[in-house]
């Protein structure tokens, strides 16, 4: 049996569970723009919980790629009065998705049990620290450089290979530095700094990724290595394909699903754990 220690409490991992994409952002690919107020925030946030999300993820900067970053103080605005509203009225898990460890101090502070971090706790000196001493959860991803830059020319010898020698690199890492191995857990980083034939090379090498048996994370909701495949520019049209994936990637053991349309996951969650345990 899988735990992911959290700031509030261990969550048990004997079945997947959803995580609710929350972006109070204007520029974010799928949703910028549409809750940027706390009141359009939180009623996004209760439309998710009511479908099946077990954590609300709550992003104040665009990781898309080519997204320019944003200061910590407008970080700050956009997502602390998110978690507080939130934190006010649902007792679920609540994610902050940040690099910035004043950021990430905060939201934990004001009720955040999560930290998702894409930079995999490189891109701030003061990210271990806050996740040592607060205990929360922690999702730790790989990317190759940063949103603004990473899809020029992503390069790699065998990226599923090096993918796992990154995880290794950070389980070894961030456990020496006070961080409990059971607050960790892993994202490749679907198409962060991946080219489309890297991104299908990690989905079929997934069981090869599990470090230390940590649970892994996949954030892969309406990505645009789907509509290469697909033919398709428009991020809302790739929703039934990444059902699709939600579905494959369970039955090969990833059990933490960040995506946009909770119920349709949430729905395809439930057939493949029917499937996968009937009759035991």
């Amino acid at each position: 049996m899988v735990n992911w220690k959290t700031q509030s409490r261990v969550l048990d991992l004997q079945r997947g569970v959803i995580m609710g994409i929350l972006n109070v952002t204007p520029d974010s690919f799928s949703d910028g723009g549409n809750f940027e107020t706390v009141a359009s925030a939180l009623e996004r946030a209760r439309v998710m919980i009511m479908e099946g999300a077990e954590i609300i993820d709550i992003g104040g900067e665009s990781t898309r790629p080519g997204a320019a970053p944003v200061s910590a103080k407008e970080e700050l605005s956009r997502t602390i009065p998110v978690v507080e509203a939130l934190r006010r009225e649902w007792e679920g898990l609540i994610s902050i998705d940040t690099t910035k460890a004043v950021v990430a101090r905060a939201a934990l502070a004001a009720g955040a049990d999560i930290v998702n971090d894409i930079s995999g706790l490189r891109g701030d000196g003061g990210m271990v620290e806050v996740c040592r001493v607060s205990g929360c959860g922690v999702v730790v991803m790989h990317m190759q450089g940063e949103p603004r830059t990473m899809q020029a020319n992503p390069s790699y010898r065998d990226v599923v290979a090096e993918v796992r020698l990154y995880f290794e690199e950070r389980f070894e890492t961030l456990t020496a530095a006070g961080i409990e191995p059971e607050q960790l857990c892993f994202d490749p980083g679907i198409g962060f700094g991946k080219t489309l034939e890297h991104n299908l090379a990690l989905l079929r090498g997934l069981d090869q990724l599990v470090v230390e048996s940590r649970p892994l994370f996949l954030g892969l909701s309406r990505k645009s290595f789907i509509g290469k495949v697909l033919g398709e520019d428009s991020p809302s049209m790739r929703e039934w394909a990444t059902v699709a994936l939600t579905a494959e990637t369970r039955w090969r053991g990833v059990l933490l699903h960040r995506v946009h349309a909770v119920r349709e996951n949430r729905d395809a969650l439930r057939m493949a754990e029917a499937v996968l345990f009937a009759g035991k």
